[in-house]
């Protein structure tokens, strides 16, 4: 009997849970427990699906701003690539002054030595030039060949048994910029 009892009031649990509102003695409506948990599922739900639509704006802003950076970046390169050499085209300048004025004196010169003099000097500082921008001349008189900062155009039988490997006359001057070879001397080797 008393099993009896326990299973009919399971039933009427079961019976009354599904129904989402239920009448009290004035008439009004009253929540049972069913109806608040499907409020209660439905709040969570609510609020993951608007965290999910908040982290989706915020994905797509940053992505946004971070292909509006790599744009700014590219033409900043861009930029920065075409007007990398204007410093050094700047500094030219006044040698080029230079040299008009030389080869206007050498129009109307009498004296040879003093034109000879003011081509030394714009030489000179040329040569300054190049070495302040970190252009130096490759060395070559009497230096043992190196085939990494050496063009060998011709060979020579050696004079003596010193110069065997070594540079007897350089053609062509060589230059590098910042220890890297930008044009390598040609040079005649003794062998």
């Amino acid at each position: 009997m008393k099993q009896e009892k326990d299973l009919n009031e399971k039933e009427e649990k079961a019976t009354q849970e599904p129904v989402a509102e239920t009448q009290n003695a004035t008439g009004e409506a009253e929540a049972t427990p069913a109806a608040d948990e499907q409020e209660n599922e439905a709040a969570p739900t609510e609020a993951l699906e608007q965290k999910v639509a908040e982290l989706t704006d915020r994905n797509l802003r940053l992505m946004a701003e971070f292909d509006n950076y790599r744009k700014r970046t590219l033409k900043e390169r861009a930029d920065l690539i075409k007007t990398a050499g204007e410093n050094i085209f700047v500094n030219m300048l006044p040698l080029i002054d230079d040299f008009e004025r030389a080869l206007k004196a050498m129009e109307t010169a009498q004296d040879v030595a003093a034109v000879k003099e003011g081509v030394q000097l714009i030489y000179d500082k040329f040569i300054k030039f190049l070495d302040q921008n970190g252009v130096k001349e490759i060395p070559t008189e009497n230096a043992v060949f190196d085939v990494d900062r050496h063009e060998a155009v011709t060979t020579f039988p050696a004079p003596s048994e010193d110069m065997k490997g070594k540079i007897m006359d350089c053609v062509t001057k060589g230059y590098t910029l910042n220890d890297k070879v930008i044009r390598y001397p040609k040079v005649v080797v003794c062998d």
